[in-house]
C-alpha cells in the first residue's frame, strides 16, 4: 500500500539534444526575472515561509511606495464615493 501522505515524484530523464550548442538546459522553463524574485524558488513548509516573510520585511524596497499606495487608495475611494453619489458635505463644518 502506498503512503497517501507523500507525493509521487516525477520521472526525470537525462536527455541532451543532438544539435544544441548553447549553455544550460534548453528545456528548463525559467522567467527572465526569476533570479531577482525572492519568492521564485522558495521551499515548502511553514518555517521557510515565515523566514522568507521576515527577510522580505527586513529588506526595504522603494522609498515612495507607501506614499504612492496611499494616493492610489485615496483616489479610488473618492472615485467610488462619487460613483455612488455620496454626499461629502457631511464632513465639512457648516
Amino acid at each position: 500500500m502506498r503512503n497517501f501522505l507523500k507525493l509521487r515524484k516525477n520521472r526525470t530523464f537525462d536527455y541532451s539534444p543532438r544539435y544544441y550548442k548553447g549553455e544550460g538546459n534548453p528545456y528548463k522553463i525559467e522567467h527572465k526575472l526569476d533570479k531577482f524574485r525572492s519568492t521564485a524558488h522558495t521551499q515548502r513548509g511553514i518555517k521557510n515561509k515565515v523566514s522568507s516573510a521576515m527577510d522580505d520585511l527586513k529588506t526595504e524596497g522603494d522609498k515612495n511606495l507607501k506614499l504612492r499606495f496611499l494616493v492610489i487608495v485615496a483616489v479610488l475611494i473618492l472615485l467610488f464615493l462619487y460613483i455612488i453619489d455620496f454626499d461629502l458635505s457631511i464632513f465639512l463644518n457648516p
